[in-house]
C-alpha cells in the first residue's frame, strides 16, 4: 500500500472557531500503534461540546473525530494484533495508564490517566490516522465503512448506558425512556426491542420527524420531552445535553426505577423536589467506555442484526454536518467520507 507524505484533514485550533482544511504530514506509527488509511468518521455530539469549549482540556490543534472506521496501511514496532489491509475501529478510548486503582479494577473507562481520541489524541477527521493497536477493534463485516462509523462511539456508549439502566433492576427492563433521539438512541433503540424491551422515545417538543424515526424503529410512544408516557418507565436513558430532562427522566420512571444520564457534558441540572428521586430511584452517568464494551457490543450488534442510519458526507464537509448536528437536522448519524 502506497502512503503519501502530506494528508488533507479539518482542523481545530482554538474553540469557537470553525474547522479548517490543512495538509500536514501523514504521521508515522509508533510503538504499539497502527497507521491507518481512514475509509469513514462518524461526527458525534462529543465533537460539538469541543467546537465549543464544554469539554477544556483538548491539545491544539486538533484533529476531532473518534467514531473511525479504516484500514491498516503500516505497522510500528510491537504492533501485532493486526496486519496490513485489516479493517479496524478506533473509538473514544484511546489509551489508559493501566496501573491507576480503576484500571487494576478493570474500570479502565474511569482511568486517572486516559487520553481519548479526537481531544488529546489526533482523530479521524483526516485521510490517515494513528491509534494504538491494543484499542482498536475488528468490526463486523456485514456493515459498510459509513454505516459501522457509528457503532464506534454512539453504540458503545449507548450500549453501556443501556447495561446500566437494566442492571439495577437484575437486567429485566421491560419499558426504557429515550431521551433525545439521535444517533445514540437508534442504536440503542434496536438492541432494546431486540430484548423484548418496549421502548419509549422523547423529542425535542413539535420534532415530528424524530417522532417518525423512533416509531420505525420499534418505538411504541413517541413524543416531546415536555409530554408524560402512557406508562410509567422501568429506566431512562438521557442522550441530549440538557439538564433539565434529568426531572422529567425521573418523574416518567417507576419506583425503584433507573436514570441514566449518558452524555460527556450536560447543561445545569435544575432544582427539583426530593420526591421524584425518593421511592429508591436511582440517578447515575455513564463515562467512557472499556474494551470489554467494545468486544461484547460489536459481537451483539450483527446478531442482533442492528444497522445504522447514516448521511455520508464529504470530509471538508465537516463544518456542514456539524452544524446540522447542532440544529437537529440530522436522521441517525453523519459520517465523513474522505
Amino acid at each position: 500500500m502506497a502512503i503519501p507524505s502530506h494528508m488533507q484533514t479539518m482542523l481545530f485550533d482554538r474553540p469557537g472557531q470553525p474547522l479548517r482544511l490543512a495538509e500536514l504530514p501523514v504521521p508515522t506509527p509508533g510503538p504499539s500503534q497502527i497507521l491507518i488509511k481512514v475509509a469513514a468518521c462518524g461526527v458525534c455530539r462529543t465533537d460539538l461540546h469541543i467546537l465549543d469549549g464544554e469539554l477544556s482540556q483538548p491539545k491544539l490543534p486538533l484533529i476531532l473525530g473518534h467514531e473511525i472506521v479504516g484500514h491498516v496501511a503500516a505497522l510500528g514496532p510491537g504492533a501485532e494484533s493486526f496486519a496490513v489491509g485489516d479493517r479496524v475501529g478506533v473509538p473514544w478510548l484511546g489509551s489508559t495508564d493501566g496501573t491507576c486503582f480503576y484500571c487494576r479494577r478493570g474500570e479502565e473507562n474511569l482511568c486517572d490517566d486516559p487520553h481519548f481520541t479526537g481531544y488529546q489524541l489526533d482523530g479521524g477527521y483526516a485521510e490517515y490516522t494513528v491509534a494504538d493497536a491494543r484499542y482498536c477493534f475488528k468490526l463486523p463485516a456485514a456493515c459498510s465503512d459509513a454505516e459501522a462509523a457509528p457503532l464506534l462511539c454512539a453504540g458503545l456508549i449507548g450500549y453501556r448506558a443501556l447495561k446500566l439502566a437494566s442492571e439495577p433492576l437484575g437486567g429485566k427492563l421491560s419499558r426504557l425512556g429515550i431521551f433525545g433521539f439521535g444517533a445514540a438512541a437508534h442504536v440503542v433503540a434496536q438492541v432494546a426491542r431486540a430484548q423484548n424491551c418496549e421502548v419509549y422515545a422523547f423529542t425535542r417538543p413539535g420534532d415530528e420527524a424524530a417522532q417518525d424515526f423512533a416509531r420505525s424503529l420499534g418505538a411504541v410512544w413517541a413524543g416531546g420531552s415536555d409530554e408524560m408516557p402512557p406508562e410509567k418507565l422501568g429506566a431512562a436513558i438521557i442522550f441530549a445535553p440538557v439538564g433539565a430532562l434529568v426531572p422529567a427522566a425521573l418523574k416518567a420512571v417507576r419506583k425503584g426505577g433507573v436514570v441514566v444520564c449518558g452524555g460527556i457534558h450536560m447543561s445545569d441540572i435544575p432544582s427539583f423536589p426530593y420526591d421524584l428521586l425518593w421511592e429508591e430511584r436511582v440517578l447515575r452517568s455513564v463515562a467512557n467506555l472499556t474494551r470489554a464494551d467494545a468486544r461484547e457490543f460489536l459481537t451483539l450488534a450483527p446478531q442482533l442484526g442492528v444497522k445504522t442510519t447514516v448521511t455520508p458526507m464529504k470530509l471538508h464537509a465537516a463544518n456542514e454536518a456539524l452544524e446540522r448536528l447542532r440544529q437537529g437536522e440530522l436522521t441517525g448519524a453523519a459520517v465523513l467520507v474522505p
